[in-house]
């Protein structure tokens, strides 16, 4: 049996409140009056909802946000390892989701840190739960690419996914990224836009992605998490011949090889990597469609 060596402090992984300050659970109110050092990635929203909280803490106070991570992991490590617990939190949710975290939580397991969480607030469930989508099978794509291109490639590669999928998106970009689903998925895929969750103004939004498309035309604002069904499968009788004909069709109306290939296999119910055979080499794309 592998011995497990821990060593120095405790990473401590906490999730503050995505709206409601009262959410705030008991637990992170102990630890931020104990933590030693907090890796906060706000530290001016951490001491007002330090001050909502009616907590004082007393450690030291260090500035974790995207543009520092990288930079601040050795010196946090240095707390670590001399013994000191640090609490890392972020502005919302769960840190590591969509925010910093990630980094300093695998540099802390490789050096044999014990790492724990205090549980709490997370978007991503909120909206699952709320959405009244299957759950019992789901994946998190953060946010979407902002360039169009590596968008575009990104939803041809999940037209197909069959688990239901949670994004982040900026409200800026919301009717875009809804349309350009639309597109992809197809205009009656069920979907759920939840802007403000957990806030005085939460809106809940259901419809296809068609209706919400069309919705997120008009001026949206807030946080938003977009909850969209899973594909529904699908049989498909195609020949070895209409599959070639099919990736020959979208390749003339101006996609890429790829996409062209994706777009088939989520149309129709099949494996992308045998639309890629029977398309690329027909020997093995006869013996798959067989």
């Amino acid at each position: 049996m592998m011995d497990i060596i821990r060593a120095g402090g405790r990473l401590i992984l906490a999730a503050a409140p995505i709206g409601r300050t009262e959410d705030a659970s008991a637990a992170l109110v102990s630890q931020l009056r104990a933590a030693e050092v907090i890796a906060a990635e706000d530290t001016r929203r951490l001491r007002r909802l330090a001050a909502a909280l009616d907590v004082t803490f007393t450690g030291k106070l260090v500035s974790y946000y995207d543009d520092v991570e990288a930079e601040r992991v050795p010196g946090l490590l240095d707390h670590l390892a001399a013994g000191r617990d640090v609490l890392l939190i972020t502005d919302a949710g769960m840190p590591g989701i969509s925010d910093p975290g990630y980094r300093l939580v695998n540099a802390a397991v490789a050096a044999g840190i014990d790492v724990t969480v205090l549980p709490g607030p997370s978007a991503v469930t909120a909206a699952l739960a709320v959405s009244g989508l299957p759950t019992d099978r789901f994946c998190f794509e953060g946010f979407p690419p902002r360039k169009a291109g590596e968008r575009a490639r990104r939803f041809a590669d999940l037209a197909a996914e069959r688990r239901t999928m949670v994004f982040f998106e900026s409200p800026r970009r919301l009717a875009t990224t809804l349309s350009e689903l639309s597109d992809a998925f197809g205009a009656d895929r069920s979907a759920v836009v939840c802007r403000e969750l957990t806030k005085t103004h939460e809106e809940i939004i259901r419809g296809t992605l068609g209706e919400l498309a069309q919705w997120a035309k008009a001026d949206v604002l807030g946080e938003i998490t977009l909850v969209v069904a899973g594909a529904p499968a699908k049989v498909s009788t195609l020949s070895v011949e209409e599959v070639r004909a099919e990736v020959a069709a979208a390749e003339a109306a101006g996609s890429s090889r790829s996409d062209a290939i994706s777009a088939v296999a989520a149309r129709f119910g099949l494996r992308r990597r045998d639309v890629y055979n029977t398309a690329v080499n027909p020997d093995i794309g006869n013996s798959q469609n067989r």
